[in-house]
């Protein structure tokens, strides 16, 4: 079972932050076109430089703590839900302390 602790870390991540969407009504979620337009640039530029780091020799993964299912160049799947997870939990968060302030976030 220590192959999925990278994902029972992501996983405790999420369960930490999803109950934020219903509960607050952040709406993070239901704005899915937003969201990604918001993580998916920024998950792209760290995929490229693990992948740099990895073929430099720079960066590796504890093999016994991934699940071993790897993408191109070596980087770990665990790695890119990595980039997509914690970004999500943290606008989550984000959104979370700005409605219970009720600050407008400028979009309006």
């Amino acid at each position: 079972m220590r192959h999925l602790t990278y994902l029972a870390v992501l996983a405790g991540c999420l369960a930490g932050a999803l109950w934020l969407e219903p509960f607050l009504r952040v709406n993070v979620l239901r704005r899915g076109r937003r969201l990604a337009l918001t993580v998916l640039p920024v998950a792209a530029v760290f995929v490229l430089w693990d992948l740099a780091a990895i073929a430099a020799g720079h960066w590796h993964f504890d093999a016994s703590q991934i699940t071993g299912i790897f993408l191109g160049g070596g980087l770990p799947l665990d790695e890119v839900l990595f980039f997509l997870v914690v970004p999500v939990c943290a606008i989550l968060g984000f959104e979370a302390v700005r409605a219970v302030l009720r600050r407008p976030a400028g979009d309006e």
